[in-house]
């Protein structure tokens, strides 16, 4: 079974960046869709991925992060990375990566997750 860690969360400025990575270890990364997942503060984990990447490389977005958050996957590398650009106050959260094995069109149900990240956006 895959291990995932997420790492780059931190503090921000609205409308600022910032990359989040997924690393994966134990197993082959290309089994796997990857899914992104956020926690807001005093709130349950979301249930839906904001963004997921499907085997074969296709994406998908919440309509909340579509356009400002762009994620991409190196196998080789056994990597996902979480491009968030114009980051807003409502973006704060913990943000937790998690995969599902050979999954054909949705990052569910999921079968690993990473520990998450924070990302605070705030002036």
């Amino acid at each position: 079974q895959v291990q995932l860690v997420e790492s780059g969360g931190g503090l921000v400025q609205p409308g600022g960046s910032l990359r989040l990575s997924c690393a994966a270890s134990g197993a082959r990364l290309d089994f796997y869709a990857i899914g992104w997942f956020r926690q807001a503060p005093g709130l349950e984990r979301e249930g839906d991925s904001i963004v997921c990447i499907l085997i074969d490389g296709t994406t998908m977005y919440a309509d909340s992060v579509k356009v400002r958050f762009t994620v991409s996957r190196d196998n080789a590398k056994k990597m996902v990375y979480l491009q968030m650009n114009d980051l807003k106050p409502e973006d704060t959260a913990v943000y937790y990566c998690a995969a599902t094995l050979f999954a054909a069109d949705q990052c569910s149900p999921q079968d690993s997750w990473g520990q998450g990240t924070q990302v605070t956006v705030s002036s």
